[in-house]
């Protein structure tokens, strides 16, 4: 019973020097303030010409058996396709693209700046002001019950950013083109069967005449003044 824990009377906790914590209303875990001032000129003049001149055909043939755990069965497939295909483009596909572009973007005022009387310099990885004094960063605690007093994470952000922001595009693109691609095919398959016999023939003809009597032409010019 000599050994049982007990706790401690007022005054033994006198004694010790304890100090109560703060209301958890009063020490916030964490303090966050952050100023956020911008101004972005942004300016993306986009010019873009497309010419084409195409001739497409894609004449598709196809046959498809299957005898599937079947037994004494057969399984054709037949496909003949004839294609006689003829294409011809007589023209001139031009894409002519000019952009002028003009963008001022005058560097906008977002606060005040550092007066040169409190402008600062680093020597030897320090700051010091322009008297050779070093800015007040204030006593710092020697108590240290001070450390539960306030936040216990305190964060201060000040963001002033002034961005001027120009993409000017400049692009043509000009193309003839033939395109043919007749395809023809036949399909055949016995699977777990058994004296059956899958046939598949595919026959094709095909004639293609392709020809282009014409120019593709494409040009671009940009000018673009550009003031930020």
């Amino acid at each position: 019973m000599d050994h049982e824990m007990r706790p401690l009377t007022d005054d033994e906790l006198l004694a010790e020097q304890a100090t109560a914590l703060p209301d958890k209303e009063v020490a916030s875990v964490l303090d966050l303030n952050a100023d956020l001032d911008l101004g972005i000129d942004a300016a993306a003049p986009i010019d873009l010409a497309v010419a084409a001149n195409a001739n497409v055909a894609a004449p598709i043939d196809a046959a498809a058996s299957a005898n599937i755990l079947s037994y004494g069965s057969d399984a054709q497939a037949l496909a003949d396709q004839g294609v006689v295909i003829e294409q011809g483009i007589t023209a001139d596909a031009n894409a002519a693209s000019t952009q002028d572009s003009t963008i001022d973007q005058s560097n906008d005022t977002i606060d005040g700046g550092t007066p040169d009387s409190e402008a600062t310099e680093t020597v030897d990885g320090g700051t010091v002001l322009p008297d050779g004094s070093l800015p007040d960063v204030g006593a710092l605690p020697t108590d240290p019950t001070a450390a539960l007093d306030g936040d216990l994470l305190n964060v201060n952000v000040d963001l002033a950013a002034d961005a001027d922001i120009a993409a000017p595009i400049n692009g043509a693109v000009a193309a003839n083109a033939n395109v043919a691609a007749p395809i023809d095919a036949a399909v055949a398959a016995n699977i777990g069967s058994i004296d059956s016999q899958a046939y598949a023939v595919a026959e094709q003809d095909a004639i293609i005449s392709q020809n282009i009597d014409g120019e593709a032409n494409a040009s671009a010019d940009q000018q673009s003044d550009l003031q930020q």
